[in-house]
């Protein structure tokens, strides 16, 4: 792939603390977040993974300005959302955020071809395209759909010219919300590797929301959220053994809340038969979490 002609990008930090966000419906209130705390750092690569209805939309249309939180503190690139307006937001979303949306037909203008989808935000942002729509198309391997609309091009291939679009304007973080949910998986591979090398080449903060898990393979960070707020998070690295080969290390780790609040993960409570209570006893080096000795007969203990 060619890199773009473009400065790498800096910043892109992402901040959410105790995210909160209620929606009211006919006197009936539902809670999508409920005090979500999340923190991806500059140049990361993160996916964000959870159930339908778990908050996970919601807070993507929160980090791209579309949305307000209901309380709480969150910020993209050092630019507070809570006092986002007018002018500002415009701003935000043309040259802080790029955004790729799950359905196809909503990232491209059908009457336009690739190359001028992938102009037309450079134009309305009042700067010149030049060279850089062929460098994106190349980048991201669809510069043979230079010359064509989106009804004559794959799924992936619209995909990819519209990641092309989001990153136009070099935008500091790129968000995308069930980018595969309409490929089948060898598709959906080619579009996330696409992902990795908009992160890797033009330095750009990737966050994905998915309910795919397949995704979690293709980043560093996996960040599931339950009930409306982080439960746990998988970090993946790679190492060489002592035989000169690469393994590749997937850790698991419960995030623990300020109050000390933490979610076990959904296996583990099956697996251990957890309900209600359970018994907890402190060891010098780890915690112990066992089913209830009143209820139940078994018991493992988890550090």
């Amino acid at each position: 792939m060619t890199t773009a002609a473009a400065p790498t990008v800096r910043g892109g930090e992402i901040v959410c603390e105790d995210l909160v966000r209620i929606f009211s419906t006919e006197g009936v209130e539902v809670q999508a977040l409920q005090g979500l705390t999340l923190y991806v750092e500059a140049g990361d690569m993160v996916a964000v993974v959870g159930a339908s209805g778990s908050g996970k939309s919601t807070l993507l249309t929160i980090l791209s300005g579309l949305d307000t939180p209901s309380a709480g503190r969150v910020s993209v690139d050092g630019v507070d959302l809570l006092t986002l307006k007018g002018r500002g937001r415009v701003e935000f979303q043309r040259h802080t955020v790029g955004f790729v949306w799950q359905q196809t037909s909503r990232n491209l203008l059908p009457y336009l071809t690739a190359a001028e989808n992938v102009a037309l935000p450079m134009v309305l942002a009042g700067r010149d395209p030049g060279a850089r729509v062929d460098d994106l198309l190349r980048l991201l391997g669809v510069g043979h759909c230079r010359d064509r609309r989106p009804a004559t091009m794959s799924g992936g291939e619209q995909q990819r010219v519209a990641i092309a679009v989001a990153v136009a304007n070099s935008p500091r973080v790129l968000l995308a919300d069930e980018p595969t949910g309409e490929l089948d998986e060898a598709t959906s591979a080619e579009v996330l590797e696409t992902l990795r090398a908009v992160n890797r080449e033009l330095g750009v903060t990737v966050l994905i929301v998915t309910h795919d898990p397949a995704v979690s393979e293709h980043v560093r960070r996996t960040v599931q959220i339950r009930d409306g707020r982080t439960s746990t998070e998988v970090l993946r690295r790679r190492e060489m053994d002592e035989h000169g080969e690469e393994r590749h290390i997937a850790e698991e780790f419960v995030v623990l809340d300020k109050v000390g609040r933490l979610q076990l993960p959904q296996e583990y409570v099956r697996a251990l038969e957890l309900k209600d209570r359970v018994r907890l006893t402190l060891e010098t080096d780890h915690a112990g979490v066992w089913p209830d000795p009143s209820g139940h007969a078994r018991g493992e203990e988890a550090t």
